[in-house]
């Protein structure tokens, strides 16, 4: 499997409602953190996520969290 392509090295703080949600798991998406389609053709999928009430969360923009959509850390022990 590929690499998935880095869309920041930082996770996006957000202030999501209630819902569900798809993030971005290529990173080729020009609506990051979340998927417009731009992984078909690839081996990617998106992670379906729902929110349940509105809370605050950061998403990984890395794309090498082992905890998607959420950041672990993953952005810090990358070159």
């Amino acid at each position: 499997m590929a690499d998935p392509k880095s869309a920041g090295a930082r996770p996006m703080k957000l202030l999501l409602d209630a819902g569900e949600r798809w993030w971005c798991a290529c990173g080729e998406s020009k609506s990051q953190p979340f998927c417009d389609g731009s992984h078909r053709g690839t081996s990617f999928q998106p992670v379906k996520f729902v929110v349940e009430a509105q809370k605050e969360v950061y998403l990984c923009m890395c794309k090498h969290t082992k905890k998607p959509p959420y950041c672990d850390g993953s952005h810090k022990g990358l070159g």
